[in-house]
């Protein structure tokens, strides 16, 4: 298996090993971070491509500064967002006034990853995305406001929405699952 270094030096080269290589060490992790973006998984391989292709391009001026995964990462999460404003031209986010939030937070267990990216994808795009952003990968609202060329209000109400849109899916899945098999007996 080669190291960091040999895979970056390796494809700065333009050498197919070493971009395998990397692509493979790397793939599985940053699907996921498409995913997260998309609305199906073709949607999500295409982000994928599009993203691993610039990765390919750039490395030549990757200065090292940080781990090559959050660098990939953030690739990653550039050509989702360019993706995502492509979509938002044709479907605009609009500032929500109100949102009634449960007073208490939810929390729930045992929820697979899968259905929580089903959750997530299932969010209408402009919440999807600001709820990646925010919640996932640690963006202020400011910075996402200037990402996606809205207001800091409209992501705040745009998270506000995700959040109340993924905690009622929550409550529904959750109270479904009790009627179905009953309290869990400790």
């Amino acid at each position: 298996m080669l190291g960091e270094q040999e895979l970056i030096d390796g494809c700065r080269k333009g050498d197919r090993a070493s971009q395998k290589a990397l692509y493979d060490r790397y793939c599985r992790k940053m699907m996921a971070v498409c995913l997260r973006y998309s609305k199906s998984s073709a949607e999500a391989e295409d982000i994928l491509q599009e993203a691993f292709v610039k990765v390919f391009q750039a490395i030549k001026d990757f200065r090292q500064e940080s781990k090559l995964e959050t660098w990939i990462t953030r690739i990653m999460v550039n050509t989702a967002l360019n993706a995502q404003r492509k979509k938002l031209y044709l479907f605009p986010m609009v500032d929500v006034e109100e949102i009634d939030l449960p007073d208490e937070e939810l929390s729930v267990s045992g929820i697979h990853f899968t259905q929580l990216l089903e959750m997530i994808q299932a969010l209408p795009q402009g919440c999807q995305a600001v709820f990646n952003m925010f919640a996932i990968e640690g963006y202020s609202h400011k910075e996402i406001a200037e990402q996606l060329a809205i207001s800091e209000g409209t992501s705040k109400s745009q998270y506000a929405r995700a959040r109340s849109l993924l905690q009622n899916r929550l409550i529904k899945e959750t109270s479904s699952y009790y009627s179905k098999y009953g309290e869990a007996k400790i």
